[in-house]
């Protein structure tokens, strides 16, 4: 683009007389349109998203400080978001997210490991915040070959990509907008809610309280597969809102390596995903051994703690109406729950479909089934009376957290679905004195 041409750009803008930020924003749409020839050059969507959520009593003999309350329990979360997303030239994108969320989960957001409510977090204050999301740059290079269609969506703007490319993301998201992804559990929003069916259980993903963080991204991307490497920051204190600055003690790194293939004409995918997380994180066999720390894991910190783990995520479409998923994760479990939640072991699996086999082409429907375990360190941990942030009954009759989910939703008119969703939890966090618990919500979902 010439100085004639970006001179007038300008000149336009200002005649605007837009507020400084907005006239930045502006500038950059007009000077990608000029680049990007028949290319999109904004994508602007939104989405609201309520869940409300029940469970009646059930039996538990005792309660700790982090226990699902027993008796009943009505909850609602709310969040709203506005996907922003300029081309600002050939390959190049600018994306952001301001967000509003609210409420809180049962027992505020505790008592279970699989926690029901993927759209839920475990914040103090329920009420409503707006906050940024995201704010990131993406950078794309083709290596050669055809380009093909890329639709338009929220953080997509519209228009083609290389087949094969090499892109870069900086700036502020979340590691699940690129990794772990599965087209049949993955969307809290449209698909399952249960966390361990959000995420992988046993990963570890560094974030902050609401699941965010800054750091960089590369990605090949080949008509075969994938490969992505992520470096990011983690929280300073376990599932703590301020993220730890001292980038050469306390960061994640995450590779994930995708192949796609074909049975048939059905599609499907199978991926590898290993990760290192280091933060100052506590020790559980310390806590344990050592009656100075009074089995308090949080006291044990220290930098050049880490974990690591892997997720085996694959999935595998049966029709055009949909397919089924399996994912199993491990963790070493040795140092502190971090970011997300207390699993160090999960396997799940199921399906999810769509309704034109009864001639309902618009509705979703899914089941599945989720097994989360704990090291026996950690499990001794709590069994010895310690608390994690998200679960603790002050002791523990160990045994597997087994969680069924099932959903169905349906359109209201254009643009509005409402979800009809059921989840059977057996030894909420680990115990199998408690419990178990039947959970019953709603989802409404508006996209615009």
């Amino acid at each position: 683009m010439g100085p004639v041409q970006t001179k007038s750009i300008k000149t336009a803008v200002a005649s605007l007389g837009l507020p400084p930020g907005l006239a930045v924003l502006a500038w950059l749409a007009l000077s990608g349109s000029a680049l990007a020839d028949s290319q999109d050059v904004w994508s602007i969507h939104f989405q609201q998203t309520v869940v409300t959520q029940w469970h009646p009593p059930f039996a538990a003999p005792y309660s700790g400080t982090n226990s699902l309350v027993s008796r009943s329990e009505v909850k609602t979360s709310l969040t709203s978001t506005l996907f922003l997303g300029v081309r600002l030239g050939r390959g190049s994108e600018l994306y952001v997210d301001p967000e509003m969320s609210g409420g809180q989960g049962f027992s505020n957001t505790t008592g279970i490991a699989g926690f029901p409510n993927g759209e839920i977090y475990r914040v103090a204050n329920p009420t409503p915040k707006v906050y940024l999301a995201r704010l990131y740059l993406k950078q794309t290079f083709g290596l050669g070959g055809p380009d093909e269609a890329c639709g338009g969506g929220p953080n997509q703007v519209a228009g083609t990509i290389p087949a094969r490319r090499l892109t870069f993301v900086v700036g502020r998201f979340s590691l699940t907008d690129f990794l772990n992804d599965n087209a049949y559990s993955h969307d809290p929003r449209t698909q399952f809610l249960n966390w361990a069916l959000v995420s992988a259980g046993a990963w570890d993903y560094a974030a902050d309280t609401r699941g965010y963080t800054w750091g960089i991204l590369t990605e090949y991307a080949g008509p075969l597969g994938a490969a992505r490497l992520a470096a990011v920051l983690e929280p300073t204190k376990a599932n703590g809102m301020e993220l730890d600055t001292h980038i050469t003690k306390a960061y994640s790194l995450n590779l994930e390596v995708e192949r796609r293939y074909a049975l048939g004409t059905h599609q499907g995918a199978v991926r590898l995903l290993v990760f290192r997380n280091v933060a100052r994180m506590g020790s559980y066999i310390e806590a344990i051994e050592d009656p100075v720390y009074q089995t308090n894991v949080a006291l044990t910190d220290r930098y050049s703690r880490t974990k690591y783990g892997f997720v085996i995520d694959g999935e595998q479409a049966l029709s055009d109406a949909g397919g089924l998923f399996a994912r199993l994760s491990w963790n070493d479990g040795h140092t502190e729950t971090w970011a997300y939640t207390e699993i160090d072991r999960s396997l799940s699996f199921g399906g999810q479909f769509d309704g034109r086999g009864w001639g309902r082409r618009q509705d979703r429907c899914g089941a599945a089934l989720v097994v989360n375990g704990l090291s026996k360190v950690h499990a001794d941990y709590l069994a010895d009376g310690g608390y994690g942030f998200i679960i603790g009954d002050g002791r523990l009759h160990y045994g597997p957290e087994t969680i069924f989910e099932s959903f169905y939703g349906l359109p209201v008119i254009r643009g509005i679905w409402i979800a009809a969703d059921y989840q059977f939890v057996v030894n909420p966090a680990y115990n199998r004195d408690r419990g178990p618990v039947n959970v019953f919500g709603v989802r409404v979902h508006a996209e615009i």
